[in-house]
């Protein structure tokens, strides 16, 4: 299985034709056996920001899905709509693994929903480190923590300096209210405090499902 997030930087003036090419890849991909899922979202403070999330069953699966026209008119456009080339960040799995389709949990008609890319810089001497904590922190929140719904977390092919958290949440104040004063949760903290480069709010992306 091959899985990424891919950020775009989109100019102003383009967002709503952006939005509309994303759909149209959107709904054409839905016949795509080899495409297991994509979802698209647009940032909450910063509107000309958008991520996909996308897995694929393999690399011919990708070249598939590149090789559609749908596809190839959203490729064309982006020299013209960005303000910098497309972010493609390749993800590997960590321990637990992420749920995908065995995730017992889903969002209820009433969840305000929060979802949350959490994309950071760190340094490399705390990785394996905050990989042995991440690995703690993810199994009790998602064991104990009712207003979680996703938590998964994801090294970057090629980049020892960046992990990649992907989060869904009912609402945001299970995050603020109860997530961030669990134990294990201020645990992270801590480390997180030494081990990522900067302010570790700017690397925190809330975003909207398209």
């Amino acid at each position: 299985m091959l899985i990424q997030i891919v950020k775009f930087d989109i100019k102003t003036e383009y967002i709503e034709q952006f939005k509309v090419l994303l759909e149209n890849d959107k709904q054409g991909s839905k016949n795509e056996a080899g495409l297991l899922e994509m979802r698209l979202y647009q940032d909450k403070k910063i509107p000309n920001l958008f991520f996909a999330y996308e897995r694929f069953e393999n690399q011919a699966a990708v070249d598939h899905h590149s090789a559609q026209d749908y596809t190839k008119q959203l490729l064309e456009a982006l020299a013209m709509m960005c303000n910098s080339a497309p972010e493609v960040m390749p993800l590997n799995e960590t321990t637990p693994a992420p749920l995908y389709e065995k995730n017992p949990k889903y969002s209820h008609a009433q969840d305000e929903l929060c979802i949350i890319f959490f994309i950071f810089k760190i340094k490399p001497q705390y990785r394996t480190r905050l990989l042995t904590q991440f690995e703690h922190h993810i199994t009790q929140t998602r064991s104990q923590e009712e207003g979680n719904i996703l938590f998964d977390l994801y090294t970057i092919e090629g980049q020892d300096d960046a992990l990649a958290v992907y989060e869904h949440w009912r609402k945001e104040s299970d995050l603020w209210d109860i997530h961030f004063n669990q134990p294990y949760v201020l645990e992270t903290g801590k480390l997180m405090h030494q081990a990522v480069i900067g302010d570790i709010e700017q690397y925190m992306n809330f975003v909207t499902e398209l």
